[in-house]
């Protein structure tokens, strides 16, 4: 008979296995120059197809922990699956834009976010002890299914077409995101370990959360961090070639070091946060991206300099969108952690469609880096004196020691 330990790394495994078959959606820029040349669709018109997606992804976060209340984990993360695939499937088949909106945008958007932050939030509750590493290790999976499917769609592209190669990756994201469902088990929160906890840390609900002035305060944060990585990651291509004067096969190496980057900050930033504090994380990443971003604005860029700062920027949203789970069910409490999560989540899915607006508001790149860099040090400035809402609290002091509490697994906790 299998170990609680045992256990709990199978569905650490399952978790991977999920995590990676949906992270394969950060493969969508492969797509969008042969689907211009096979329907004649304008570059930005099919582009806007991966905003939708991450909005959709974003905003599917808050009905998910609800869905998970009445379905279960299991359930819901395989329903997820078969829906993601389902609707990478079906887009084999689309011949208008707005069929390419819907399903790739809405559809596999909603999947897609669904079973990523339930299947987050609950490999932290197995793991109460390790949560910035546990996250590093969930979201860092997200990340290097991106990596490794960079090369599976895009020689699926080269080699069957674009429409064939959604058919083929909708089947491979369909077995991985099922498959992997069935070694993820749900951590249950008993009566137990519920009165234990409440003894040291308060379980908020989204209302309670949304009392304190702290989730607006996070938000902020977050939709920086957000923000400054995700119109990095759009285009980072152009700025290689626009403003350090690289040739296009020069700068396209900036995708792929962009990717390496942001997967390892998720991995080393959100293991280190849990020796050093996660805040204190933070604000090094925003205080290294607000470095990054006003090199980009008043430097005249060479090769390494521009490579060190799309690594910079790459590295530090790595980490943040890997800290800020736990940062949030360490301010609000585990019990209630997909439901408030989902709404700091938020910043992701503003922070996906702003950068883009905002450049074309001020008018470049260089104006918007400033902007990102401003945002940054008012965001660090809270990072560095942000204080969880329940500190200060007579009946919460013990929180200090509560580590004999919450670093028990859900299972020892409730038994």
């Amino acid at each position: 008979m299998k170990s609680k330990t045992d256990r709990r790394w199978l569905i650490v495994l399952g978790t991977i296995i999920v995590q990676m078959g949906l992270g394969t959606i950060y493969t969508w820029s492969l797509f969008n120059q042969p689907l211009v040349e096979l329907f004649d669709w304008k570059l930005n018109s099919v582009a806007i197809t991966f905003s939708i997606t991450s909005f959709a992804l974003a905003f599917s976060t808050l009905f998910a922990g609800k869905l998970q209340d009445k379905w279960g984990l299991r359930r819901l993360i395989g329903v997820a699956g078969l829906v993601l695939g389902a609707g990478l499937i079906l887009s084999s088949q689309v011949s208008s834009l707005w069929m390419l909106y819907i399903l790739v945008g809405v559809v596999v958007g909603a999947a897609d976010g669904t079973a990523y932050i339930t299947s987050l939030s609950n490999l932290i509750k197995w793991f109460p002890e390790r949560k910035g590493l546990i996250s590093g290790i969930s979201v860092g999976a997200y990340g290097t299914g991106s990596l490794l499917f960079k090369f599976i769609n895009g020689s699926l592209i080269q080699t069957v077409g674009v429409t064939q190669a959604f058919f083929y990756w909708g089947v491979i994201v369909l077995i991985m995101v099922v498959g992997g469902s069935f070694l993820v088990r749900e951590a249950k929160m008993g009566h137990a370990a519920q009165t234990l906890s409440a003894s040291a840390q308060k379980d908020f609900t989204v209302k309670e959360m949304l009392k304190t002035k702290q989730a607006y305060l996070l938000f902020i944060i977050f939709f920086t961090a957000c923000m400054s990585g995700l119109f990095l990651i759009g285009i980072v291509k152009d700025i290689g070639v626009r403003m350090a004067g690289l040739d296009v096969e020069a700068a396209s190496n900036a995708v792929a070091l962009v990717a390496i980057f942001n997967t390892s900050g998720r991995i080393i930033l959100g293991a280190l946060s849990d020796k050093v504090g996660r805040l204190r994380v933070v604000s090094f990443a925003l205080l290294v991206t607000a470095a990054a971003v006003t090199v980009l604005s008043f430097v005249q860029l060479n090769y390494a300099l521009f490579f060190a700062c799309v690594a910079g920027i790459a590295f530090c949203f790595g980490g943040n969108i890997t800290i800020f789970p736990a940062i949030v069910a360490d301010f609000f409490g585990l019990k209630n952690q997909s439901k408030n999560y989902g709404i700091i989540y938020q910043g992701f899915g503003i922070g996906a469609i702003s950068g883009s607006f905002i450049a074309s508001a001020l008018g470049g790149f260089i104006p918007t880096f400033k902007l990102i860099a401003v945002l940054s040090v008012v965001s660090l400035l809270i990072a560095m004196t942000i204080k969880a809402p329940n500190v200060g609290n007579p009946k919460t002091k013990e929180k200090r020691n509560h580590g004999k509490v919450h670093n028990l697994s859900p299972e020892t906790r409730a038994s």
